[in-house]
């Protein structure tokens, strides 16, 4: 099952700070590089108390391979921090989840927002990404249903100012629509030996 709309999750992650004991030409080459993990797995969130969500070891692999993918500033388009096919933004699985490492410019807001997230002011990053495959599990007792995204399309991955979790509704959608497929009864096996009158009568119900 798939969503085809974007949703927005956010994670926190730190940056790869630069060692102020390099001195003279190693210094200026050196850049500030902001590495992290965007998504991380197995991990289970409430989403807005109404399910729960995690992500499954893969989901990322064919979108890494295939897709544009950039790193933005809040997912702002106008302010661009890397990308893949330009080598400046490089992403794979690990052990632990999404793991980014952007190359940012040097400009003066790509400078400020390093300046910014050195000081721990901005310590969390979204992604934002399509559904394209997901299973959801029955809640045990009081637990909330879980969604656990087996496969997904990314289409950016941001350093943000405050966590976020768009998209959302989107996902309420695919959870009502399976929550009305596990309400619908389940078909009773019809006895072949039954009259033609009797079968017929029993598929109407």
């Amino acid at each position: 099952m798939k969503t085809m709309e974007k949703e927005i999750r956010s994670f926190l992650f730190e940056i790869k700070k630069v060692d102020d004991s390099l001195q003279g030409e190693l210094f200026e080459k050196e850049k500030r590089k902001m590495v992290g993990h965007a998504a991380v797995f197995g991990q289970e969130t409430d989403i807005g108390g109404w399910f729960r969500e995690k992500v499954e070891p893969g989901a990322f692999k064919s979108s890494i391979k295939k897709d544009d993918i950039r790193a933005l500033f809040n997912h702002d388009p106008n302010f661009v921090l890397g990308r893949n096919t330009a080598g400046t933004l490089t992403m794979s699985e690990d052990e632990t989840g999404l793991k980014v490492n952007i190359d940012p410019p040097d400009t003066q807001f790509a400078r400020d927002l390093g300046t910014s997230i050195a000081r721990g002011d901005i310590n969390q990053m979204s992604f934002s990404f399509q559904v394209l495959e997901e299973t959801w599990i029955t809640g045990e007792k009081k637990d909330l249903d879980l969604r656990i995204i087996k496969k997904a399309r990314l289409y950016d991955v941001s350093p943000v100012t405050f966590p976020a979790y768009e998209g959302t509704d989107i996902a309420i959608r695919s959870h009502d629509v399976w929550k009305k497929e596990q309400e619908k009864p389940i078909p009773q096996e019809i006895d072949p030996n039954l009259s033609l009158h009797y079968q017929l009568l029993l598929r109407r119900y």
